[in-house]
Parts: C-alpha cells; sequence; structure tokens
C-alpha cells in the first residue's frame, strides 16, 4: 500500500511540535483560524444530522476521526461539544503534545500517531483539515478519507486552492512579508482546485454537498467564510452515500 506520510514535510512540522498551544507561536494562523473552523464543521453537522443547539454537547454519539490531528486544536473543543473524538498524526511530537495537553484539560480523546490507511475503524465524521496539501498520494489519501467514514456520514476537507492569488497570499505574503508561518511550510504546486478535489471524491465514491470560501479581511484584520470567493481557502464538505 502506498503510504500517504511524507517525510520531509513530518520533519517541518515537527521541530515546531512543543510549540501548538502557543497562540502567538508558528500555528498562530490555526489559532485564528479555529473560530470559523469550528463554525464550519458545526454548521455542516448540525445540517446533515439534524442536530439541534439545545444543550451543551450537540454531538454527542457522533464517532468523530481528525487527520493530521497536529496538536489537538480542533480536537478538543470537538470533544467538549460531546464528540467521541479519536485524532491521528504521522507527527509522534504532535501526538505526545496533545495526549498530554487533553490530559492536563480533563479531556477523553483518542489520540494515535497513525497514518490514515492504517485505521480500520469507521467514523460518522471525518475531518481532514489542512492536511491534503502536505501528503503524498492525494488520490490514495481522498480514498482513504471516503473509505474511514460510515455510509450516510460526511467527510470535511479544508485546504488551499491553486490560483495566482494563493501563491501571492498563502505563499509570499504569508510565509515571507507577514511571516504568519514558517518559511517552506506550503508548496504551491501541491495545491488542489476544488475541481480536482470533487473529481477525487467522487472517484472515491463520494459526493461535494457543500463547497465554501476562507478569507482574509485587510479591513477587520481577521478571516471571514465567503459562499463565493473560494480563490485561496476553502472547505469541502463531502456525503458517503
Amino acid at each position: 500500500m502506498t503510504t500517504s506520510i511524507n517525510p520531509q514535510e513530518i520533519e517541518h512540522f515537527s521541530k515546531d511540535s512543543s510549540y501548538w498551544w502557543d497562540e502567538d507561536g508558528p500555528f498562530k494562523p490555526l489559532h485564528r483560524l479555529n473560530p470559523l473552523r469550528l463554525s464550519y464543521i458545526r454548521e455542516q453537522l448540525e445540517r446533515h444530522y439534524e442536530l439541534t443547539n439545545e444543550g451543551q454537547k450537540p454531538f454527542k454519539g457522533l464517532k468523530i476521526l481528525d487527520i493530521g490531528c497536529g496538536g489537538g486544536l480542533v480536537c478538543e473543543p470537538i470533544a467538549r461539544l460531546g464528540g467521541n473524538v479519536t485524532g491521528i498524526d504521522a507527527d509522534q511530537n504532535a501526538v505526545a503534545v496533545a495526549t498530554d495537553h487533553a490530559k492536563k484539560s480533563v479531556l477523553k480523546i483518542n489520540y494515535q500517531n497513525k497514518a490514515a490507511e492504517d485505521i480500520k475503524s469507521k467514523f460518522d465524521v471525518v475531518l481532514a483539515l489542512e492536511i491534503i496539501e502536505h501528503v503524498n498520494d492525494v488520490d490514495g489519501f481522498v480514498q482513504n478519507c471516503v473509505d474511514l467514514c460510515k455510509p450516510g456520514g460526511i467527510i470535511i476537507f479544508s485546504t488551499l486552492n491553486r490560483t495566482p492569488k494563493s501563491f501571492a497570499l498563502g505563499i509570499v505574503a504569508a510565509e515571507y512579508i507577514m511571516r504568519w508561518v514558517p518559511r517552506g511550510t506550503h508548496q504551491w504546486k501541491k495545491f488542489i482546485r476544488p475541481s480536482e478535489l470533487a473529481k477525487m471524491i467522487r472517484h472515491a465514491g463520494g459526493k461535494e454537498t457543500n463547497v465554501k470560501g476562507l478569507f482574509f479581511n485587510p479591513v477587520k484584520g481577521d478571516f471571514e467564510l465567503s459562499d463565493q470567493d473560494i480563490s485561496v481557502n476553502y472547505f469541502m464538505t463531502v456525503k458517503k452515500p
């Protein structure tokens, strides 16, 4: 079986693993993105599973997998919302940080130092956030994501579109001018157009149900979701029939 793990990518992120929960550290952009990521995830899960806003744990009963979980920035709030969360990452240092932080936060999360292709369980929800642009064998990775989802479940991807604008903002501005993320974090050629991702999803047996953009508003100095602008970052929700 072809592995999705790219050793160079793992090495790049591993050197900063101890800073996952530092809101002003190398993962600062993810901390800033997190409220919007969680808002989108919650919106999609509530719509798909017809969840109500009543109570403190709307995700109770849902088995959720976060692929490329890093230090657990998404796993923890989803666990607080009642989800039965498994987080996997190929970086053993990140998994150690995530496990330790969850313990201190008194949260029960199943963290594993594994790749997607090594997981045998099935999940109601599979999350692949800001990870697909860092893996080997993208087609195989998408297939694994769909295979890991139960029939009737959903998969949520988020990634970077391959456009001139994403090169200017996602690499030149983010890595060299604003220095939001370390240089070399992204490779523009590995960015994926929504049409390309949708084609892989359909080939894997899934069906895209929603696409929404994520962009930085310089006037407000913060990130926003958009139904029209998917030119840089975007989410794609997929249903598994």
